[in-house]
């Protein structure tokens, strides 16, 4: 049978035999072939080509930036890796000028995973809206942490002091930094779970709780990893109620839901809205937990443990991240021929590169489960994360354990990455890559205990630097301002601007862009 022609502004899907729409690479995204692997000879050039990046970006200014305008006579600024406007460079070169600050006396907490909401707590002065940090480790410890108004209503806890640990704000120097808020966290408000916290997954947000900028949390999801002893659980905290930090903390944890437990281990969740329900990777495969009933459904058996998953297309597509380097697409809503709980085998080839990095010499690896063969695609280590952009969720981030990280079209699978991000360094960790709000950039932490972040469009290097003394393994984002009493803004930096929470074995740091 022929190959179908490719026709512009379409591609063809072989499994339905039709053209469909498409909207093609994002605006701007670099044209050019795929770069080479990390391990290449050129690698170290890379490098070293990235980190001049990013030290020229962090030498430009507002002014140089205003003259490049004015003199081409228009918006547009042309740059090594594509034409981009005045806006885009200005908030590039912002993203290039980070402030960094370390919490003193978070060394212990040894942080796996981290988010950030806005929920009512109560307190002796009645009803309040307040940010917590929400924090998952290694021992198995949850926590709530509470950012700024520091104890003034709580009967004990331990206050932890922000220190700016790095500057790159051009003519700052750190006699006039501003002094970052402070976290306490209250008595008795960690929970100590059977093992190590692997996920935390925000549940819907109330549009009727709606505060400034962001929303109230309604629910949280977690996991726990497993041990020899006992394998993994999922668990709910509904936070509809608004939370006691003071005294009568131990009534906050009484939102706290077992939901099911497993035989094996739980690698990674996500949160599916529509329907409700836990979508969790395994050691066995993937599968579906109704939060409501805690009926468990497997829609994916395999013999390579899913490190990561994404949910898209409204939640009728899964990706799932194998540890053989697999990215599957599976269809996770419920066929008439997959009533009786067959799952479908399919046989997926190995490429001979493939074959290297997993050491085997099967030509083929088996699934079973609803998946698109043609949209199953190999990376060439194990996948560290996934990630979908919201924008269009098409789109997906994936990063591999050999440092690759890469762009994906859903629809475009067959015809590779849409974008590569050079300079990441990664062997053996499952490292959670960061998205802005904006979806501007992507962070992520190395095994070279640096931070790096790049623009998503161009794929340029803009940050890169160690702080950390160990792996910075978790981000996660304020998307909102903070409102404070008077007598906080006279004491703490009132901070509007965009900001990342980042966790580590070391201990929380916090890093914004001014």
């Amino acid at each position: 049978m022929p190959q179908p022609k490719d026709l512009p502004g379409f591609y063809y899907d072989s499994e339905k035999s039709r053209y469909f729409p498409i909207k093609g690479p994002i605006p701007g995204s670099s044209s050019k072939p795929m770069t080479p692997a990390l391990n290449s000879p050129q690698t170290s050039s890379n490098q070293e080509s990235g980190g001049s990046c990013c030290r020229k970006l962090r030498n430009r200014t507002p002014s140089k930036l205003l003259r490049a305008r004015e003199l081409d006579g228009h918006c547009a600024i042309a740059s090594r890796y594509c034409r981009s406007n005045f806006t885009e460079e200005f908030r590039k070169m912002q993203a290039s000028r980070p402030v960094i600050w370390k919490y003193r006396g978070t060394d212990g907490m040894r942080i796996t995973a981290l988010e950030h909401l806005r929920v009512d707590v109560q307190t002796s002065a009645g009803k309040t809206e307040t940010d917590v940090l929400l924090t998952g480790s290694t021992n198995g410890s949850m926590s709530f942490s509470q950012v700024g108004g520091v104890g003034r209503n709580h009967d004990g806890g331990t206050k932890w002091r922000a220190d700016c640990v790095k500057n790159y704000v051009k003519g700052r120097t750190d006699e006039n930094n501003e002094v970052l808020k402070p976290v306490f966290k209250p008595n008795r408000a960690a929970l100590l779970m059977s093992s190590r916290i692997s996920s935390i997954r925000l549940g819907p947000k109330f549009s009727s709780h709606a505060v400034n900028d962001g929303h109230i949390v309604g629910r949280a999801l977690f996991t726990t990893l497993g041990s020899e002893t006992s394998g993994g659980t999922v668990y709910t905290l509904d936070l509809v109620e608004p939370l006691n930090l003071g005294p009568g903390i131990l009534n906050t944890w009484s939102g706290l839901e077992e939901i099911a437990s497993f035989r094996g281990t739980i690698w990674t969740s996500e949160y599916d809205y529509n329907r409700h329900r836990a979508v969790i990777g395994t050691n066995l495969g993937a599968a579906s937990v109704d939060l409501e009933t805690g009926t468990m459904s497997w829609f994916l058996h395999c013999k390579s443990d899913v490190f990561a998953q994404q949910i898209v297309n409204s939640g009728n597509v899964i990706l799932c991240g194998l540890r053989n380097g697999a990215i599957v697409t599976v269809d996770s809503r419920e066929r008439r021929e997959s009533l009786s709980g067959r799952l479908i085998t399919h046989r997926i080839p190995y490429a001979s590169s493939d074959k290297k990095v997993v050491g085997s010499n099967k030509e083929w690896f088996k699934l079973k489960g609803d998946i698109y063969p043609s949209h199953t695609i190999r990376m060439s280590s194990s996948i560290s994360c996934l990630a979908s952009l919201q924008f269009d969720d098409q789109y997906f981030l994936a990063s591999s354990m050999d440092g690759s990280m890469k762009l994906y079209d859903l629809r475009l699978l067959q015809r590779g990455a849409v974008q590569c991000y050079e300079g990441h360094v990664n062997s053996h960790t499952r490292i959670q890559m960061g998205v802005d709000p904006s979806e501007r950039f992507v962070m992520s932490g190395g095994n070279d205990c640096k931070l790096r972040l790049w623009s998503i469009k161009s794929g340029e290097l803009l940050f890169e630097d160690k702080f950390s003394d160990s792996i910075i393994s978790t981000v996660c984002y304020k998307t909102y301002g903070h409102s404070f009493k008077a007598e906080e803004e006279n004491q703490y930096k009132c901070d509007s601007s965009q900001g990342a929470w980042l966790g580590s074995y070391e201990g929380l740091f916090y890093m914004c862009w001014l």
